[in-house]
């Protein structure tokens, strides 16, 4: 299976290069976008008639399918057509680095599109170069014009052209993973590790007992989500996420303590905003 969707560092160097160049960022919906991809030649899928949906004279007969919604194939012949729009089509060229982001400069003119599978973000040097992509492409598909950016893949975004500036949060996500493992109360801390802790394999439970109340805890999915923040908006957590994810399968009360600081860090620190520009 295979789903297209920008890496986020490439995100960050779009809209790095958006503030620093003034320029527009506006997204669009694919409708219906895994309808839109056809199956190959090689790929021959057949059906039987859904019941109730049998056709006139053919009760014996079975579907041949071009595209289905729900078909492990879907993701990947979706990807392959919109390929084929923006290469053939729209003259677009596909990044080499990443291939969920595609951009056309003919001059001065530079249109660069952040695919998220049904969901595209679009930077352009004018209003004009961002409608002139709406037009043709929806010549190919069914879009939904959803105007400025402001939220993408859970980052809230306010852009301020005056002054050449870029805001993104991820307040409300850092919000619901606190609700999630019931930090809501946690008291803030100014820094997401204390300076003199030291964390080793050492520290693991030496009883049964303990091993076991280890197990309980959500360690690998609390790590994963910080994560994203880290990637996201707060490369300030960078240092102790990776640390604390070198113990995923072996892990104490004092690893999971740790990770408990880095929420809290996070509960005092949830409102402020990663500016470019």
């Amino acid at each position: 299976m295979f789903t297209s969707i920008a890496k986020l560092a490439s995100i960050q160097t779009v809209l790095a290069l958006a503030a620093a160049n003034d320029m527009e960022l506006h997204q669009i919906d694919i409708k219906g976008a895994y309808l839109n991809g056809e199956l190959t030649a090689g790929e021959t899928i057949y059906m039987a008639q859904p019941p109730g949906y049998h056709a006139p004279n053919s009760s014996r007969k079975v579907c041949h399918l071009i595209t289905l919604y729900g078909l492990k194939q879907c993701w990947k012949c979706w990807y392959q057509k919109l390929v084929e729009i923006m290469t053939h089509h729209l003259q677009f060229a596909r990044c080499d680095i990443d291939q969920a982001v595609f951009f056309r400069c003919n001059g001065h003119e530079l249109v660069t599109v952040l695919v998220h599978v049904d969901d595209c973000t679009i930077a352009a040097l004018s209003i004009q170069l961002i409608n002139d992509f709406k037009a043709k492409i929806s010549k190919h598909v069914g879009i939904t014009n959803l105007g400025k950016l402001h939220w993408l893949l859970g980052m809230e975004v306010i852009c301020n052209q005056d002054q050449h500036t870029i805001h993104l949060s991820q307040e409300y996500y850092i919000i619901s993973i606190l609700h999630w493992f019931n930090f809501d109360e946690l008291k803030p801390t100014s820094t997401p590790m204390q300076t003199r802790l030291i964390l080793s394999m050492s520290q693991i439970p030496k009883t049964m007992a303990k091993w076991a109340q280890m197990c309980d805890m959500p360690y690998c999915e609390a790590v994963r989500l910080l994560m994203y923040v880290a990637l996201g908006i707060c490369p300030d957590i960078t240092y102790g996420i990776k640390t604390l994810s070198h113990y995923s399968t072996k892990l104490g009360p004092t690893h999971w303590e740790a990770v408990k600081r880095v929420f809290c860090y996070l509960s005092g620190t949830k409102g402020l905003w990663l500016t470019y520009g």
